[in-house]
């Protein structure tokens, strides 16, 4: 695969992806726009072309990430709206459904994405949901991409804005996690480096494990757990903590969240 990409928006996500494709020897090119001169040079190092002409971008690419706020997207789709007919349209914004994508770009064949920051370590779950006039080819190219990111799934459009709370900013959520098992690692007396490294890889092999047996996470916990052992101990006074309540009622929160973006942004 070697289609030109023009990714409108290199911040934190839209870097992230674009050096994540590095990462995987993406064969194509891949030209890089946003307003940071600074973002747009640390680019430059590794390789991608980048320019603060959108305009010129697109016209010369077959598929085109929008990585921008929400807020920011009708601009840029109404900017550059020549440009973009008959090509790939790939949205990265939080919130914003088909229906308005498709509006503002209806010669565009459009596909919405849910990435998380887990790009950065090509380690990402995305989500995508495809408009009506998306190819088989338009989405074998499309999964082929995402999949250098990590993994991802095609889904409902109407699962997005829980996935957003979940999977989008599960990192945040992760990272309170690995910090609170690196801070009990501390407090039994590990050293600060071994406490963060036996944190952190605990939580990724438990999940890489999950996924590789293709088991529920309570098969992992009973393999781990023997009758009267530190286990045990330790789960039981994990329960207690009423971890599992505070983690459903933060994805409630976040999917709510998610879903009002769109009441702000007066979008229907």
């Amino acid at each position: 695969m070697e289609d030109k990409i023009a990714f409108i928006g290199a911040g934190m996500m839209g870097g992230a992806i674009i050096k994540s494709l590095i990462k995987g020897n993406y064969a194509g090119k891949i030209t890089a726009v946003d307003v940071s001169s600074d973002k747009l040079k640390e680019l430059e190092k590794i390789g991608v072309e980048t320019s603060s002409d959108s305009r010129k971008a697109i016209s010369e690419a077959d598929i085109i990430f929008v990585v921008v706020k929400p807020y920011d997207v009708e601009k840029v789709l109404r900017d550059n709206c020549e440009e973009i007919k008959g090509k790939i349209l790939v949205s990265a914004a939080a919130a914003l459904p088909l229906k308005y994508l498709i509006e503002r770009a209806p010669e565009s064949r459009v596909v919405r994405i849910m990435p998380n920051l887990c790009v950065m370590a090509q380690a990402a779950y995305t989500a995508f949901c495809c408009g009506n006039n998306f190819t088989v080819e338009d989405k074998k190219k499309i999964t082929e991409l995402l999949n250098m990111m990590g993994i991802c799934n095609e889904v409902e459009e109407k699962h997005l804005a829980a996935i957003t709370a979940m999977s989008g900013s599960g990192p945040g959520y992760m990272s309170i996690i690995v910090e609170a098992l690196e801070y009990a690692g501390l407090k039994v007396g590990l050293p600060r480096n071994i406490a963060l490294a036996c944190a952190a890889q605990t939580v990724m092999g438990t999940a890489k494990l999950i996924l590789d047996l293709n088991e529920e996470p309570a098969k992992i916990r009973d393999m781990t757990t023997t009758p009267g052992g530190t286990t045990i101990e330790t789960i039981y006074q994990i329960e207690k903590s009423q971890i599992r309540t505070a983690m459903v009622k933060a994805i409630e929160k976040g999917t709510k969240k998610s879903q009002t973006i769109l009441e702000k942004l007066e979008i229907k």
